[in-house]
């Protein structure tokens, strides 16, 4: 029987990339990307040629079967995200569980993860905290704010630049506009930058400078 690696890739900077992870990498039977051009760019830097193939939200549901029985055939599988670790806030929890239930072996590598970067970086208290990722777009999402207006751990949320000074405005409505927030943009890359303050100072801060790359919001707990 073969094995199911979890393989993190850098969020940013290519320096993070784990010697681990290449040499995982190189010695798999292939690899399942979310995006094969953007992964290609990856195993090109690092001289991989392992043969790629797309695993991604819209197709995973078809495919994880016939991933499964190949590997209990005896093949190796790696599976990479665009950036960070595979499953968070991105594919990769349907294959796992499939293995686990197959009684497959999963390795998952340690390695870049966006939220704990912008977490410790926060000034924001890191002992207790709670992962939320994207907050539905439109069903469900007042009834998740107000659910989380009673938090008292530390919050973390991803969001997209263009939707930021929405979500700020919704927390603001439903944390109240001084509860303290980190956000953390462009994380390991050459504009990388991490704006604290009240939801208010945050906001101001973002509607004078257009916020751009992807996001991680730290927000402090009741």
């Amino acid at each position: 029987m073969g094995k199911l690696y979890l393989v993190p890739t850098p969020i940013g900077n290519l320096k993070d990339m784990t010697f681990r992870a290449v040499e995982v990498l190189k010695e798999v039977d292939f690899i399942l990307a979310e995006d094969t051009r953007t992964s290609g760019k990856l195993l090109k830097h690092f001289e991989i040629a392992t043969p790629m193939h797309s695993h991604h939200m819209h197709n995973e549901h078809k495919t994880v079967h016939g991933i499964v029985d190949r590997i209990m055939r005896g093949e190796s599988v790696a599976l990479i995200s665009d950036a960070g670790t595979p499953a968070i806030s991105d594919p990769g929890f349907l294959l796992t569980r499939a293995c686990v239930e197959a009684e497959i072996e999963v390795d998952c590598l340690p390695g870049a993860t966006a939220f704990v970067p912008a977490l410790v970086n926060s000034g924001l208290p890191n002992d207790r905290f709670v992962f939320e990722g994207f907050l539905p777009v439109k069903k469900g999402r007042q009834t998740r704010l107000q659910l989380l207006a009673e938090e008292t751990r530390t919050m973390i949320f991803y969001e997209s630049p263009h939707k930021l000074l929405k979500t700020l405005s919704h927390f603001s409505e439903y944390f109240g506009a001084d509860r303290k927030v980190s956000v953390s943009r462009e994380l390991t890359k050459l504009h990388e930058e991490t704006i604290r303050g009240s939801i208010t100072e945050v906001m101001a801060h973002f509607e004078k400078k257009a916020p751009k790359g992807e996001l991680v919001i730290i927000v402090a707990g009741k």
